[in-house]
């Protein structure tokens, strides 16, 4: 009789992972980040609550990875270079806005910032696995842009990209406006304006 194949732990890991990421999202989105707790995580995702306090110090944490899984291949793609630095900002701040928009989406955001608040190695976390790449591809694009003479030479693209995205994130995050396509163009367009090259 041949001998079967010993099980993949690592395969088996993995679809754990997964589902403790998938029910993460889902809870916090349903009950809120304050009654999320890592037993209810662990009851969706059908583990016992010792796999996530084994890969996990606390529910911040697995939220923060469950989140994060989703969002850092966007990065890698970078924001486009068509030639048109208006056009671009502006598709991919569309996009944003649109993600922003979605209930789904907003539920985990919204609980990493507050639980960031209140807990400085959280939000440490948060800024450099979520924020800060999130701002080094507008750097990037806009740097691209200066090279080719689009954006004034004397300009601090760090800055320049934190003035694109810091009017972004606030009236999403205080509630203070509606974050629509039209606003997304009208933030581009009055940022560039203070960007190009002066004659």
């Amino acid at each position: 009789m041949a001998n079967k194949p010993a099980p993949d732990a690592s395969r088996r890991s993995e679809r754990s992972r997964r589902a403790i990421f998938d029910a993460a999202l889902a809870l916090v989105g349903e009950v809120g980040y304050h009654k999320l707790t890592i037993e209810g995580i662990a009851a969706r995702a059908g583990v016992g609550k010792q796999t996530i306090y084994r890969w996990w110090p606390s529910k911040a944490a697995v939220l923060l990875d469950a989140f994060s899984a989703g969002v850092e291949d966007d990065y890698e793609q970078g924001i486009p270079d068509t030639g048109d630095l208006a056009a671009d900002l502006k598709s991919v701040l569309r996009a944003t806005a649109d993600e922003f928009n979605d209930a789904t989406w907003q539920a985990p955001y919204r609980a990493l910032a507050v639980a960031g608040a209140n807990d400085e190695e959280l939000s440490r976390t948060f800024v450099g696995r979520l924020l800060e790449p999130g701002i080094r591809v507008y750097v990037e694009r806009l740097r691209a842009a200066q090279e080719a003479g689009e954006v004034d030479p004397g300009i601090d693209v760090r800055i320049a990209a934190e003035m694109l995205l810091s009017p972004f994130s606030q009236r999403w995050l205080m509630r203070t406006g509606e974050l629509t396509h039209d606003y997304v163009d009208t933030l581009v367009d009055q940022v560039l304006r203070g960007l190009r090259p002066r004659d």
